[in-house]
């Protein structure tokens, strides 16, 4: 069994009166991927923004191996390894490819203005290294010979392709995909699972959001069901396809792209 590598006790947020995530207790093992799963609605987004850092959250606390990251801002969270995909395709379409994930590279470097401004030897090192960074991303997402394309140039998978690679860039040890698959046809879902499979076994834990529910059964080691900001269950996919509470709150009316996969053996999810 994978030790955990994040762990959330009792998180939440309220937005004034509504709690958008309430008393999720959840954990990520290292080296595998977990999918969060839910109606819209659900939190899974919002789930995402308090690990990452975008919000913080008014009860819980989340650990990132075995240090309280809880309080912490974004660029700390990226810099500890965390590093978060968006559900739009975050890119610079006008900047070449290997510009645009140049800037994923930046908060591992040391430059500030005004070394930018000088031209100084550490703005120069800092480059350099994130040329070389940018380069070794774009190679595990099978990008380097489009690396001088303008992003824009780019297919609907290139351009997510390069969004993966903008956040491998920060080196992360943790990779959360908001809806990575969304406005991807059949072939590209296929190719981009197969990429995720090459970055877990390369080392990386993922965490994703994501509506395709073939995706989703074919991938994912773990399933987190979130229903009305709450964890209703937890536990392999064919634990969680069979459990009543996630069938009624989510599968039976909600599901996309596909249903949640014929029961299997084993026991029952967990539920919070």
């Amino acid at each position: 069994m994978s030790e955990s590598l994040l762990e959330v006790q009792g998180l939440g947020i309220r937005f004034g009166g509504l709690h958008a995530v309430r008393d999720v207790t959840a954990s990520l093992p290292e080296g595998q991927i977990t999918a969060i799963i839910g109606p819209n609605g659900a939190g899974k987004s919002t789930f995402f923004n308090l690990i990452s850092g975008f919000y913080q959250p008014t009860s819980g606390s989340i650990r990132f191996a075995g240090e309280d990251i809880t309080r912490l801002r974004t660029h700390d969270v990226v810099a500890r390894g965390i590093a978060r995909t968006f559900q739009t395709t975050t890119i610079y379409r006008e900047l070449t490819v290997l510009e645009g994930v140049m800037i994923g590279h930046r908060v591992r470097t040391r430059a500030g203005l005004l070394d930018a401004l000088l031209r100084t030897g550490r703005e120069r090192r800092d480059q350099a290294e994130s040329h070389a960074g940018a380069m070794r991303a774009l190679e595990r997402v099978g990008l380097s010979a489009q690396a001088h394309l303008p992003a824009g140039a780019l297919t609907q998978e290139g351009q997510k392709r390069v969004g993966i690679a903008m956040a491998l860039a920060s080196d992360p040890r943790l990779l959360l995909l908001d809806e990575p698959a969304a406005g991807m046809n059949p072939e590209e879902t296929v190719n981009l699972m197969a990429l995720i499979r090459e970055l877990v076994a390369g080392g990386l834990t993922v965490a994703l959001v994501e509506h395709k529910m073939s995706l989703v059964m074919g991938l994912a080691d773990g399933i987190i069901v979130l229903h009305h900001g709450q964890k209703i269950a937890q536990g392999t996919p064919q634990q969680v396809s069979r459990d009543p509470a996630v069938v009624e709150a989510y599968l039976g009316s909600h599901a996309h792209g596909g249903q949640m996969g014929q029961p299997g053996q084993g026991g029952e999810a967990s539920h919070a």
